[in-house]
């Protein structure tokens, strides 16, 4: 399967995306969701197991049940500011990231998702693991997607308890795991669209093995996730394309390294965080993708990415109602 020519207007096809005990609409407007790291590191340093305590100085277990608590509290705020989905993730996949066990995973993951649901028992909570095991055990705990970074590719498992859980299912290309993306060879300019294209097309296709119906699907590019650079400029540039795989789109652009390497040029004297750094060009690199037909962002900053949508999406509907 190759992608053909892109369509010159944009447009977003409308769907139900049917999740474990429940559907959302995807197409009306822009979807938030809201990041929840529940871990020790992160590329962006949000990661929640790493809160400000002197951690030397304390057992780990009381470090991580004070993260756990945090990750609570967070996913709640992102619930009540207006976040569709909250997106929760125990393994860090920033380049060179160590795997952890699913026991490990599991740990740190189902104590925030059932804190979460306790208080907020109608949040629409994603899990973003490729372990098979841990998404069984998120769905018995009330999660209603599993966002697989590998796209059924890094644990046999996964596909067959994605079947089973009745859950949304969000496929990832990735290309490569994350200890090999700081070596892998860039990739021509013309084969970057076609490379995650084709990648989607066999992610889909061992779903359909699965047995998982293409409603519960939605598909992520992966941005920066074994692509360098300005591979992922191009990659969104061409973004429009992907609508061909006939699934909605979800993008996780929130920022990402390629951000910070497109504004450092002109990024202000003086030290800045990386959620400072990349917060404005993390809102330009959603509006460029919505109107290229996203139905979902993943984002950190969850009001920031509802007032970028609601302006990318009236310029949508503008554009669907003069061509009416």
């Amino acid at each position: 399967m190759t992608p053909g020519t892109q369509v010159a207007s944009p447009h977003r096809q409308p769907f139900d995306w049917r999740l474990r005990t429940r559907s959302l609409a995807l197409g009306q407007r822009t979807l938030v969701m809201a990041i929840l790291n529940v871990t020790p590191d992160s590329f962006s340093g949000d990661g929640l197991l790493a809160p400000e305590l002197p951690a030397a100085k304390l057992p780990r277990a009381i470090v991580q049940a004070a993260g756990i608590k945090m990750a609570v509290a967070l996913a709640v705020q992102a619930v009540d500011a207006g976040a569709d989905i909250i997106d929760l993730g125990a393994e860090s996949t920033r380049p060179n990231a160590v795997p952890i066990e699913s026991d490990e995973e599991q740990d740190r993951l189902l104590p925030v998702l059932e804190g979460l649901l306790a208080v907020r028992p109608r949040a629409v909570v994603s899990v973003d693991t490729y372990h098979g095991s841990t998404a069984r055990a998120a769905a018995r705990a009330g999660a209603e997607i599993i966002n697989d970074v590998s796209g059924l590719t890094w644990d046999d498992e996964l596909a067959a308890a994605a079947a089973a859980s009745g859950c949304g299912l969000v496929l990832t290309h990735t290309r490569g795991r994350p200890w090999e993306w700081s070596t892998l060879p860039a990739m021509p300019r013309a084969s970057i669209v076609p490379t995650v294209y084709e990648g989607l097309c066999e992610s889909l296709m061992r779903a359909e093995e699965a047995r998982i119906a293409p409603p519960r699907i939605v598909m992520d590019p992966g941005f920066g996730l074994g692509k360098r650079g300005r591979e992922n400029v191009t990659l969104l540039a061409g973004l429009g394309r992907l609508r061909e795989l006939g699934r909605p789109l979800l993008v996780g652009l929130s920022r990402k390294r390629f951000l910070g390497e497109l504004t450092a040029p002109v990024q202000p004297p003086g030290t800045r965080t990386i959620a400072d750094s990349r917060r404005a060009a993390t809102i330009a690199a959603n509006v460029a993708a919505i109107l290229a037909g996203a139905h979902i962002v993943r984002v950190h900053d969850v009001q920031v990415a509802r007032e970028a949508a609601a302006v990318a999406d009236a310029l949508l509907k503008q554009t669907v109602d003069s061509r009416a």
